[in-house]
């Protein structure tokens, strides 16, 4: 199996989510600030999330 685009794009994504869990915790508890670092971190998420999607439609496209 070859690393490409795909695996360094998924990494990414789980290193954002992963990055975030103590700030998950911290507006739990009430600080305000962790939850604007939180839906930054969500937002680099979604953005992320749609980059995987779109890398695995070109790679399904480029088979046929």
């Amino acid at each position: 199996m070859s690393f490409n685009k795909l695996d360094s794009l998924f990494d990414d994504l789980q290193d954002t989510i992963n990055d975030c869990q103590s700030d998950v915790s911290k507006f739990v508890e009430g600080n305000n600030s962790a939850g604007t670092r939180l839906r930054k971190a969500m937002q680099a998420v979604k953005q992320l999330a749609q980059a995987v999607r779109v890398e695995v439609q070109d790679q399904k496209n480029a088979q046929f």
